[in-house]
């Protein structure tokens, strides 16, 4: 049974940061990638960054320069900081993991909410 578990979320002036951490119940190395998606009230889901086993990470231009995706194999950890936050990254803040290599699905955390005050 894959889990993801997502922490970190809160609330937070504008200009301040946070990190998410999502923990997978699995070796990270079952998936192609881990990625962070975001959803804010009344608008789609959006990827907001993935970082696969042997690339790089790769971002939404909303968010780069901003915030750093970044894995800890050992600990099956997937960490998203996010500095200079805005009104406008406010959202839930979803882990994902792209493509098992075992079932060929993927997973979801459960969100964890980001709010940004103004």
């Amino acid at each position: 049974q894959v889990q993801l578990v997502e922490s970190g979320g809160g609330l937070v002036q504008a200009g301040g940061s946070l990190r998410l951490s999502c923990a997978a119940s699995v070796s990270i190395f079952n998936f192609n990638a881990m990625a962070w998606y975001r959803q804010a009230p009344e608008k789609q889901r959006e990827l907001v960054a993935t970082i696969s086993i042997g690339g790089g990470p790769d971002y939404a231009d909303s968010v780069k320069g901003r915030f750093t995706i970044s894995r800890d194999n050992g600990t099956n950890t997937v960490y998203l900081q996010m500095n200079s936050l805005n009104p406008e990254d406010t959202a839930v803040y979803y882990c994902n993991a792209q493509t098992s290599i075992y079932t060929n699905r993927d997973y979801w955390g459960q969100g964890t909410q980001v709010t940004v005050s103004s």
